[in-house]
């Protein structure tokens, strides 16, 4: 077989190989387009991204090693490649699905879990990347702040109760007890969760505390009680604040 200067088959025409490279070049496009819909259509995505970037430059800042970060890109790639290939199934599913159908339940919530037990590992990943590097802050942190007396706790919950109370006059929805803005179970649930970690050296039970309270949030959204930006505004009311009193007023 004779090739020309340029490395160009003479017995394949021109023609077919300008072909061949346009397709190659929308075959990338296909891809990048695949990318950047999951990215605007799907909020889960870009909270993954977010976190991604996130985790990517505290690596860089703390200078974990190499096989380390290539361990982090590793993990972040399966999460975002769970995410697509969850989009993709969701878009066939409901292409061909015009109703209900247990299989096009299954088919959902299997891909779903995918993206969750990925997620998990990811979160188990960086935490035993970065916990070495994060706990001396951490623990000064939590020192600093945790010397605070007891009964600071009912305080913050009386100060919460309050703000949300307002929120919800304010925002003329719900009431104390149910829906509005902002959610008045994930304030409390975020400041006892708060209160409780400031208050203890185990982490431990401070890392269970936590997940009650995100138990408690997430539980306000699957009712249909709360959207997802009213659980975490009452979330943040309640962690905030907390932390201020704790600090300002020991």
């Amino acid at each position: 077989m004779s090739w020309g200067l340029r490395g160009i088959n003479p017995r394949v025409p021109l023609p077919y190989l300008t072909m061949e490279v346009r397709k190659l070049i929308d075959s990338f496009n296909y891809a990048i387009s695949g990318l950047v819909y999951a990215l605007r259509t799907q909020r889960n995505m870009r909270i993954h991204f977010g976190l991604a970037l996130l985790a990517l430059l505290l690596g860089i800042v703390l200078d974990i090693s190499k096989v380390e970060l290539l361990i982090l890109f590793f993990t972040i790639s399966l999460v975002i490649i769970s995410e697509m290939i969850n989009t993709a199934v969701e878009a066939v599913v409901d292409m061909y699905t015009r109703k209900y159908h247990p299989l096009a339940k299954i088919a959902k919530n299997v891909a779903a879990g995918a993206v969750l037990f990925s997620a998990i590992n990811a979160l188990i990943v960086g935490y035993l990347i970065f916990v070495d590097d994060l706990t001396p802050f951490t623990l000064i942190l939590f020192n600093r702040i945790r010397h605070s007396p007891t009964h600071l706790t009912f305080i913050c919950l009386v100060v919460n109760i309050f703000l949300v109370i307002i929120g919800k006059s304010w925002k003329g929805k719900g009431t104390p007890l149910k829906g509005g803005m902002p959610s008045g179970h994930s304030a409390i649930a975020f400041t006892l969760a708060t209160a409780i970690a400031l208050m203890t050296s185990n982490p431990l039970i401070a890392t269970l505390v936590l997940i009650l309270a995100l138990l408690v949030a997430q539980s306000r959204v699957e009712a249909g009680i709360h959207n997802t930006f009213e659980v975490i505004t009452g979330g943040l009311i309640g962690l905030l604040v907390t932390i201020l009193i704790f600090q300002f007023l020991r």
